[in-house]
């Protein structure tokens, strides 16, 4: 069975009578459908023990381990690394998730190890290569429909292009999909659209030149429609 590895956090997670203990945490969901699509996950902390020029050989060593890919959602990215001063909405940077995840996003491009983004991880993936990020999309829309309820996925239409890995694995048109996110990505050289919100936002992008390079601004764990789960795992099995 294909080994899918996803990215996670390192922080406090207290449990019964342990307060605050250092765990890692990675929201059962991504697992479950890794294992519904036949792969075996397996988790990747970020390696606070390194100094930034021993991550990427970090990252290396690791993808050399797995057959895939998966960066998972979770916080902002720091505003620094796509050249950008903080907005006033910017959550608290995760700085050993950034470095981290940077380096996997670096690392298994070189590889061509299938890779797959979800929501934060697209937005590394964008920044990666040179990409840069809308910092709160409610400034544009005026809306919260990307996120109306703090701590709630809500559900909205997206609508695939025409003739991408995306529109293929999922269909053409419109289809709904849970979201949780504030911020979106702007500029994504290497990548091509795949799916669009209505209201401007980019949905989905691909490296259409790869196998299996592609990243989704919404949040296919938060659902029961494994497609895009089971199209890593089938790309990590060739």
């Amino acid at each position: 069975m294909p080994i899918v590895g996803i990215t996670c956090y390192v922080e406090p997670v207290t449990r019964g009578d342990w307060v605050d203990q250092l765990s890692v945490v990675l929201p059962a969901m991504y697992v479950r459908h890794v294992e519904r699509a036949g792969g075996v996950a397996v988790v990747l902390p970020p390696r606070v023990d390194l100094d930034p020029a021993s991550v990427e050989a970090a990252a290396s060593d690791v993808l050399g381990a797995v057959d895939a890919l998966v960066i998972a959602g979770g916080a902002d990215i720091e505003s620094s690394r796509y050249g950008a001063a903080p907005d006033l909405t910017a959550q608290a940077a995760r700085r050993d998730r950034d470095e981290w995840e940077l380096a996997l996003a670096r690392v298994s491009r070189a590889r061509r190890t299938p890779t797959l983004g979800v929501c934060r991880g697209m937005q590394i993936m964008a920044v990666e290569t040179g990409g840069t990020l809308e910092q709160h999309v409610p400034d544009r829309t005026s809306t919260t429909v990307h996120s109306p309820a703090i701590g709630e996925f809500a559900w909205h239409p997206v609508t695939t292009v025409a003739g991408t890995r995306v529109a293929a694995i999922l269909g053409d048109g419109a289809h709904e999909v849970p979201t949780y996110h504030h911020q979106a990505v702007l500029t994504h050289p290497g990548f091509v659209p795949a799916a669009w919100h209505a209201d401007g936002t980019l949905e989905a992008m691909e490296d259409d030149g790869e196998p299996f390079r592609l990243a989704v601004q919404w949040h296919p764990e938060a659902g029961e429609d494994n497609r895009l789960f089971a199209a890593l795992v089938r790309a990590a099995s060739l």
